[in-house]
């Protein structure tokens, strides 16, 4: 018998730490960890001890005799990393966090903006190395903690927010402080944070979408899939958008995972979503919807696609509606581009499996598309269509493939079109972004000065906006580790300026600048309100999208409290 990693898999490698076998890759010390789809247990290796299982904090690991139907398949994809693969060269391991004992100053004090899983692994790494000598604050511009959790996991997805438990635990902590529906750069600025707090951790994410740059993107129809998803998780700045819905088709630019998030709320039923923590304002939209037919569109084969297996493999399984691929878009070996990888393989066999089903009259249809780009939204006043080019795969200068257009276009009629290209940082409280990935230019997590190239001191940066858009939520993990490891360095080293100011200057200073902030316990109280609704309704918990409701509850319970 063996273990087996299932689709929620979050690779925040905390089962990595507990095998006594050593049989899960990649590890965070191993050459493409950073951007594995998820981990894997070598099926030969595992001896059935079930700490992994313990450890996991998605209940992604399972006995390979409790898999379903749904989920069977992982023991292939398992077993799939492992065919004819090398033992990777380690990349250098960072030293061992051991307790750090400060002698000139006790206290560490360090800002975290932005309460993603990003800052909440920062966080949880600072305590880990120094414990109660550590003093947190979290600053969030919204209303509620934990970011991509609560505002980019798809509602289908109850496992993988289920992440969000870990992080509550470190956000109880008596030495972390809350300040929700603060913005830094708004209310605080990047010099108040630093006058209270030896150190600054910047863990905003890439919150922009990136464009296509094609005449007609702009017109009524055409969105970003960003927007989409922010407006059916509830987040209150994009709840009051209304996407049409009335059309039959959609077609969604890109095919990550984000793509196909997005393909499949397009077309699950009401009953499906109802069990969801999906925004009722989305619930109720979608619930109307006319939308038959979605068609995901990649630039290249399906070997090169940005998704990755376990959220292809899920479209298989979703009620009452057919994966349609046509099969002239993914014969032949030209399309896998002549690599031997076998994550890269399984893509390809998936695709290849659904290109052979039979179509199912009457269902709904996810199509897959692939060696296609757009080169013009069409519409008059609208949108009513897409124009896309055929691509052919070339050859790059090293080996890879490229898309190269040719002279055959296609055009698809649709009102709606959805872009998801991308995503990119912008600017924080003053803090730049530069480069393709528009991150903090940054060293190791230390954020360096436009200027002299040097470390701005006692500044720092963890998750997308560090590193650029890559990776899952557990991928953080090592991220925020290698900047938390030069932040406590740097502290111990004496490189850090000392505030002026503590705790409770900073708490005045909140309460002068924003009167509406929320600590967590007021996040607590709109928690349980959120869950409670959804108990009476059977649902996981009705969100929330109005700030103002948000921030009436919250007083309530400190006054009641």
């Amino acid at each position: 018998m063996a273990h087996v990693v299932t689709q929620s898999c979050c690779n925040d490698a905390s089962c990595v730490a507990v095998c006594p076998v050593d049989c899960i890759h990649p590890t965070p010390n191993e050459p493409g960890y950073g951007s594995a789809e998820m981990l894997y247990i070598d099926p030969v290796g595992c001896i059935d001890c079930g700490a992994c299982i313990d450890a996991c904090p998605v209940d992604a690991i399972v006995p390979d005799y409790d898999l379903t139907p749904e989920t069977a398949r992982y023991e292939e994809i398992n077993a799939a990393f492992y065919t004819n693969r090398d033992q990777p060269a380690p990349a250098p391991e960072r030293p061992v966090a051991e307790a750090v004992q400060v002698s000139d100053r006790a206290l560490l004090r360090v800002a975290i903006v932005g309460s993603g899983p990003s800052g909440c692994y920062a966080a949880e790494s600072l305590l880990s190395r120094i414990g109660p000598a550590v003093e947190i604050s979290f600053f969030e511009k919204l209303a509620t903690p934990f970011g991509l959790i609560r505002f980019g996991v798809a509602p289908d997805h109850q496992g993988t927010k289920a992440v969000a438990a870990m992080f509550q635990k470190t956000a109880s902590r008596k030495n972390v402080d809350f300040y929700l529906n603060v913005e830094v750069g708004t209310h605080l600025t990047h010099d108040d944070l630093l006058a209270h707090h030896d150190a600054v951790i910047y863990a905003v994410g890439a919150p922009a979408d990136c464009a296509l740059g094609i005449p007609g993107e702009d017109l009524p129809g055409s969105h970003s899939a960003t927007e989409f998803v922010a407006w059916y998780n509830g987040h209150p700045d994009h709840a009051h958008r209304a996407f049409d819905l009335s059309g039959e088709r959609a077609v969604i630019i890109g095919n990550g995972n984000v793509a196909l998030d997005v393909a499949r709320v397009l077309v699950a039923g009401t009953a499906e979503l109802t069990k969801t923590d999906i925004a009722p304002h989305a619930l109720e939209a979608l619930s109307e919807s006319r939308i038959r037919e979605v068609l995901v569109v990649g630039r290249r084969g399906p070997a090169q696609a940005a998704y990755t297996n376990p959220e292809l493999l899920a479209l298989g399984h979703l009620p009452g509606v057919t994966v349609a691929v046509r099969p002239d878009e993914v014969a032949g070996e030209a399309q896998a581009g002549g690599r031997t990888d076998p994550i890269e393989a399984m893509k390809a066999r998936i695709v290849a499996e659904f290109a052979a089903a039979p179509n199912a009259p009457g269902s709904k249809r996810i199509a897959l598309r692939y060696l296609l780009s757009p080169v013009e939204v069409v519409g008059d006043g609208r949108v009513e269509g897409i124009r896309l080019v055929r691509n052919e795969l070339v050859p790059d200068a090293d080996g890879r493939s490229r898309a190269a257009p040719t002279s055959v276009v296609e055009d698809v009629d649709c009102g709606l079109v959805l872009r998801s290209v991308g995503y990119r940082g912008i600017p924080v409280a003053g803090i730049p972004v530069s480069g393709a990935r528009s991150t903090m230019p940054n060293d190791g997590g230390r954020v360096l000065e436009p200027d002299s190239g040097g470390p701005m001191s006692g500044v720092y940066t963890v998750g997308w906006i560090k590193r650029g858009p890559s990776g899952v939520i557990g991928t953080n993990k090592a991220c925020a580790a290698e900047t938390v490891d030069k932040l406590v360095d740097d502290f111990h080293s004496g490189r850090l300026a000392a505030p002026g100011g503590g705790w409770q200057d900073l708490r005045r200073l909140v309460a002068e600048r924003r009167p509406e902030s929320i600590g967590y316990d007021g996040w607590k109280a709109i928690d349980a309100h959120e869950r409670r609704l959804g108990r009476e309704s059977g649902r996981p918990r009705v969100k929330l999208v109005d700030t103002a409701s948000m921030i009436e509850i919250a007083s309530s319970a400190a006054v009641s409290g």
